[in-house]
């Protein structure tokens, strides 16, 4: 651990988030335990500012990602130029475990713009992995024109996130006259499910179908995908620049057994700019081999508490709690759950509300929400515009119609029913 008291005596040194959430922690602990876990809001609400509060030195040079989050607190994830290097470099020594072979030719179909990350860093470890060949088309491109060229340019591996690959599924059922080649999916940021598969394999014969890599902007490179002995949502962690944990969601206890479903965090060891030490990544997971195996596999087990993926997107709790209190003159909320279903190829979130009293014009109050939520959160507005999730609607509930945790009683903030 001599590698992690190094790093963490760095960035309690000049990161005043650190040093706050540090104070009571002896100096040189090398027990990674004792270390409080990042409280995500605290965290975000810190970077705000360029950084200022999280950053260990000022940013003069490398470069700016943004991911979701609460509207009008926007998350922005800093890396200098030689920790985008290692970050890419890292994970396309993970790449070449993915099963693309050289002379592969590669479609990137991920996004780009607006200060999204997933293209850039596809192309960049692509290119670190040096294995096979890239060809940077884009998500935004026109579907029929990703055909096109994808039959043009003989691709055989295609990857993307699942709703653009769905597109394709969906245009080469309307045009059954086009035959593509494609031997290999890769896909990232949302996750397949099975009626989805169906669809693909009727698509594109004896395809396989699995993970590109599980990483975020946040939190880095998280885990590879190992086509040797890995099942579909099982990762190997890089045990070269993270220390990968997953703890009991109710006490915070360090769960070091397998089989054993917890909150995943995650210590970037190579990131010192905007450090990410025991960072609740947003995944619940177990682990699948034994503690001290290289590499360790684990499984992931749906998102925890903290947000949910709705097709591409993530809806958060605390975006759930900032648009209940926005209306809070016209009722008073108990509790709620997130409630996220998956039917006819697409997901569908219901916001169950228990309200202290049913408002008058419980019908009209819940369409202001909902459209108060689009206009918070623009993307699902366009999601749904574009037919790739169902509407979100909010339903009024009683307490005992929410689900809870059996062992605490503590209500589960979201209910992920697609895996079941």
């Amino acid at each position: 651990m001599e590698r992690f008291l190094n790093h963490i005596n760095f960035v309690r040194k000049h990161s005043p988030f650190y040093a706050e959430l540090y104070k009571d922690v002896a100096l040189n602990c090398s027990d990674i335990s004792a270390y409080p876990i990042v409280d995500q809001q605290k965290f975000w609400i810190a970077n705000e500012n360029f950084g200022a509060g999280v950053l260990t030195a000022p940013h003069k040079s490398g470069i700016v990602f943004k991911s979701g989050g609460t509207s009008g607190n926007p998350k922005y994830s800093y890396f200098s130029a030689h920790e985008w290097d290692s970050f890419t470099e890292v994970s396309g020594r993970g790449f070449r475990h993915n099963g693309v072979k050289q002379g592969d030719r590669v479609a990137n179909l991920f996004y780009a713009g607006e200060l999204y990350a997933s293209f850039i860093y596809v192309t960049d470890l692509i290119k670190s992995a040096d294995i096979g060949v890239s060809y940077p088309i884009g998500g935004q491109t026109e579907i029929s024109v990703i055909v096109q060229m994808l039959e043009k340019l003989h691709i055989n591996v295609i990857a993307g996130v699942p709703t653009t690959i769905m597109n394709i599924v969906a245009y080469l059922q309307e045009h059954q006259e086009i035959h593509l080649n494609i031997e290999l999916i890769l896909f990232g940021g949302e996750s397949f499910y099975e009626d989805q598969l169906e669809a693909i394999k009727e698509a594109f014969e004896n395809v396989k179908v699995h993970s590109i890599l599980y990483a975020s902007v946040d939190g880095g490179e998280l885990g590879y995908f190992d086509a040797k002995n890995c099942s579909n949502g099982e990762h190997r962690v890089f045990d070269e620049s993270t220390i990968m944990e997953i703890i009991d969601e109710d006490s915070g206890a360090v769960i070091t057994e397998a089989n054993r479903g917890g909150k995943l965090l995650v210590t970037n060891l190579n990131r010192k700019l905007m450090p990410l030490i025991r960072y609740p990544v947003g995944d619940m997971a177990m682990w699948c081999e034994r503690e001290g195996t290289k590499n360790r596999k684990f499984k992931l087990l749906g998102r925890s508490q903290e947000g949910a993926r709705i097709g591409p997107a993530t809806l958060y709790i605390q975006d759930i709690i900032d648009i209940l209190e926005h209306f809070h003159k016209d009722v008073h909320i108990l509790n709620f759950q997130l409630l996220i279903e998956h039917e006819m190829q697409k997901d569908r979130a219901t916001i169950k509300v228990v309200p202290a009293t049913m408002p008058q014009d419980a019908e009209e109050l819940s369409k202001q929400i909902i459209e108060y939520l689009y206009t918070q959160r623009v993307m699902f507005q366009e999601l749904l515009e574009n037919n790739i999730i169902h509407p979100i609607s909010l339903e009024w509930c009683s307490a005992e119609s929410l689900e809870s945790n059996a062992r605490t009683g503590k209500t589960k903030h979201i209910l992920d029913k697609r895996m079941l």
